[in-house]
């Protein structure tokens, strides 16, 4: 599979998209984010698997999201996410509130290629007042009254992440990131940044082939080392956590946020 830049990368993400997201622990593509702010990227739709934080709150902030699916936003020990916060206040983005059980059996759902995934734990929720998509039906395989929820399947244009290593062959090794692998799957097309692209077939490795992504699922791989600063990724690089709590103080005005987003893109190359 041919290495591309991660700026070409972010232009075939069309606007409009629906784009899967990993929670801040695993290998957010933040290198990816900021190419998608520069082209100015418009109306997409974010599917938190099943949250998101700084990522999704920059996204939020400089214009180019207009729908939110999450379990939530939030920048962990840093604070609320400001720019999710006061968007979501203003009515400027539709928010579609979930639970991370929810997101993830939707996104099996897409996974396996059935319309929709049964699920109890909703029952007696506020959230099924909210979420006319997630139909309560009785068990069809019970005699006895038995509701449950079925939730739609989630089926991603796009599924965008960030891992530790790739070969020339187009797979990819995502550690113990299981997610990324539901998401890879789930989704119509994959973007992957990478830290390091080996000549190794990761496929033959015996120790990494279990935690290897095929190039079947992979549409496109750029390589970014140090491409989810400023989170960390697990074996690779810490968290830059002072610069997390500079952004967690910029995001909660628009004006310090512009001036946060405008050092940064100067700063990541893409």
């Amino acid at each position: 599979m041919p290495e591309i830049s991660v700026r070409e990368l972010a232009n075939r993400i069309p606007d409009g998209a629906k784009v899967a997201i990993p929670p801040s622990r695993s290998g957010v593509a933040l290198a990816a984010t900021c190419a998608l702010i520069d082209r100015k990227a418009r109306n997409l739709h974010l599917i938190a698997i099943p949250t998101s934080g700084i990522q999704a709150d920059m996204l939020i902030g400089a214009g180019c999201v207009s729908v939110m699916e999450c379990a939530g936003v939030t920048l962990d020990e840093h604070g609320q996410a400001g720019r999710f916060v006061e968007t979501v206040k203003a009515g400027s983005i539709t928010l579609r509130d979930s639970t991370c059980p929810a997101l993830v059996s939707g996104l099996q759902a897409g996974e396996k290629g059935i319309p929709f995934m049964p699920m109890r734990g909703l029952i007696g929720s506020d959230l099924l007042k909210h979420r006319p998509d997630y139909k309560v039906i009785d068990n069809p395989m019970s005699d006895d009254p038995d509701p449950i929820v079925l939730l739609p399947a989630i089926t991603p244009d796009i599924a965008l992440f960030h891992a530790p290593l790739a070969d020339r062959h187009g797979n990819v090794w995502i550690g113990n990131m299981r997610e990324l692998m539901t998401m890879a799957h789930a989704a119509r097309q994959t973007f992957v940044t990478v830290e390091e692209i080996t000549d190794t077939d990761l496929m033959r490795d015996e120790l990494r082939a279990p935690a290897t992504i095929p190039a079947l699922y992979i549409t496109a791989i750029a390589h970014a080392r140090a491409g989810s600063w400023p989170l960390g990724l697990q074996g690779c690089h810490d968290p830059d956590n002072e610069e997390l709590a500079r952004y967690a103080a910029a995001s909660r005005d628009a004006e310090s946020f512009a001036g946060w987003l405008a050092r940064t893109q100067k700063r990541v190359t893409v």
